[in-house]
């Protein structure tokens, strides 16, 4: 059943994704593609996403059906467990976006692959600390200096 739910919040989050993208002013003169054609690939991109889940979907309902096969076993107490942690990823991703703006692209991103990858990726600090912080700079970086996005600072003075 979450699954389905993750589906249907895809399917209305790259609606409404698109619709945001529609709203882009685009001017006559300059880059032919626009502003449009980074987020509009985006938006394709989620809209794949939510496709392969469908289809996974699909295929978990006729292994269900087919005689002999088994399903994974799970008991209602892991499906609670499913549901809170889709719930606490949900929930720390609109922490995220709340303090995205007023910490800025750097410290919010930073923390809000650290929280994630702690969890998922449990025993590996190190490794932890280093991948949030390098792609949280390094995309930063790629995005002001090379692409010419502008990105909030927030606190940094950068």
């Amino acid at each position: 059943m979450a699954d389905r739910i993750i589906l249907a919040c895809t399917i209305v989050l790259a609606g409404v994704y698109f619709w945001a993208t529609a709203q882009v002013p685009t001017l006559d003169l300059g880059d032919p593609l626009g502003p449009k054609a980074f987020p509009r690939m985006l938006g394709v991109l989620l809209l794949l996403g939510a496709l392969m889940l469908f289809f996974e979907i699909l295929r978990g309902r006729r292994n269900d059906k087919q005689p002999g096969v088994k399903g994974d076993g799970e008991s209602a107490a892991q499906w609670a467990a499913h549901h809170w942690m889709v719930l606490a990823v949900a929930a720390w991703t609109a922490l995220y976006f709340v303090g995205f703006e007023p910490v800025g692209y750097v410290l919010s991103t930073a923390a809000y692959l650290l929280g994630l990858t702690f969890y998922f990726n449990r025993g590996r600090r190190l490794m932890n600390v280093l991948t949030s912080t390098l792609f949280a700079l390094l995309s930063y970086l790629m995005f002001t200096k090379l692409l010419g996005v502008n990105l909030p600072p927030g606190i940094l003075p950068f």
